[in-house]
């Protein structure tokens, strides 16, 4: 196994002290075998599509368009 290191603000590290018992290296081996699980299916997804980069463009820009519309109507 490879070992990691991290950084993290003293903040949280001072808030992680106070739960002694939790294996944080744990936590975080768990974080991102999750966060690599959901990747490789994302990119399953993705490799199966027949949309362009021209037309995954123009689907994010109607999404953002229709966002910012909501959010304006929302705050008004």
């Amino acid at each position: 196994m490879v070992n990691m290191t991290l950084s993290i603000p003293d903040e949280l590290m001072e808030k992680m002290r106070r739960f002694r018992e939790i294996r944080w290296s744990e936590i975080a081996r768990q974080a991102i075998q999750s966060r690599v699980e959901a990747l490789e299916r994302m990119n399953k997804i993705a490799d199966k599509s027949k949309l362009t980069e021209k037309d995954v463009e123009e689907i994010g820009k109607k999404i953002k368009s229709a966002v910012a519309k909501r959010f304006s109507e929302y705050n008004n």
